[in-house]
């Protein structure tokens, strides 16, 4: 029975999103709890406690795989765009133009940062190629994400601050990670005997992400801008998007005989779209649209239904990585 019934971590993401609806107010920007700033240095933790339990020789050989890089960064910047360009032009019947919109913004942004890294975590995959794909899709999504929405959108695009891009991902994710590098001789004993302390700090992450993203939703009135009708095809594209993007990366590492663990690292960084770099590039994009909310829509529901959906596939992949080292389980 166990095996048809949600473990514990699928609970509490589910009692995460109804706790947003329900109780959405710290999530708000004049909140005494500062969830960014909390979820920020979650993040950083995450990052450091990775560098801390990282082999370096694992860190130099994941640069090696150009073949995973490649399969990561062309679905990312070219499989979505053009996916992307179908779904615009052919929902000119059935949604508004803000909307379309906002589905070729959502398939033109690079990968999570965060999220990718610490589902790869969870998963048992090759951590480093997630860590090398994601801060690497976020330094090309600066550049190429406000180019290829030049293809769709006549609103008048301001400049991206590249430098403060480039700083911020620096101080959040590389400097933790190598600052754990560094201390890894006094640390990875640590982790070594007490396993659970990385796995617990990843899924504590990802909880507050859904959390926060959740509730931002709910007091950003997303849901009150748009007809039931309008939200249920909306979301019914999200999730065949989603569903073709995890399948087409799945399909792909298996067809380049990929090991498992690149294979998480892939289907985590080739499937999944950021929020975190979204908004703020679309508050620049769209400065002064009225209908912001409807563009950033799309990235809304993705952003949320790949946390829920990628998590579940994150348990499976571990189950399957626990049979395998010990076969003597099953």
């Amino acid at each position: 029975m166990k095996r048809f019934l949600p473990d514990t971590f699928i609970l509490l993401m589910i009692a995460m999103v109804i706790l947003a609806v329900i109780f959405p107010f710290p999530a708000a920007d004049d909140s005494p709890i500062n969830l960014t700033r909390i979820i920020a240095i979650g993040i950083s933790l995450v990052f450091f406690l990775h560098g801390a339990n990282l082999e370096r020789e694992k860190l130099v050989s994941s640069v090696k795989k150009w073949r995973v890089h490649t399969l990561i960064q062309g679905m990312t910047f070219v499989l979505f765009p053009i996916i992307g360009l179908i779904i615009f032009f052919a929902t000119g019947e059935l949604l508004p133009d803000i909307l379309r919109l906002g589905f070729f913004f959502l398939a033109a942004l690079p990968s999570t940062i965060s999220s990718s890294v610490a589902l790869t975590g969870v998963a048992r995959g090759n951590v480093p190629v997630a860590v090398f794909n994601a801060t690497l899709s976020g330094l090309i999504g600066m550049i190429i994400t406000p180019a290829l929405m030049g293809i769709v959108s006549t609103t008048t695009m301001g400049g991206l601050s590249i430098g403060d891009a480039i700083v911020d991902i620096a101080l959040t994710l590389l400097a933790p990670f190598v600052l754990g590098q560094l201390m890894r001789p006094i640390i990875a004993p640590i982790l070594a005997k007490h396993k659970w302390i990385l796995s617990r700090f990843d899924r504590g992450v990802i909880l507050m992400i859904v959390y926060a993203s959740f509730a931002s939703s709910v007091l950003g009135g997303v849901w009150t801008q748009f007809s039931i009708m309008q939200f249920f095809v909306t979301a019914i594209i999200v999730m065949i998007l989603l569903f073709a993007a995890i399948a087409v990366s799945i399909f792909a590492s298996r067809r380049l005989n990929l090991s498992t663990e690149d294979e998480v690292a892939t289907v985590f960084c080739g499937s999944t779209k950021s929020l975190a770099n979204g908004a703020p590039i679309a508050q620049i994009l769209f400065a002064g649209s009225p209908s912001l909310g409807l563009i950033l829509l799309p990235l809304m529901l993705y952003h949320q239904l790949q946390l829920i959906v990628c998590a579940m596939l994150a348990q499976r992949y571990a189950e399957k990585q626990s049979l395998v080292a010990n076969p003597a389980v099953e």
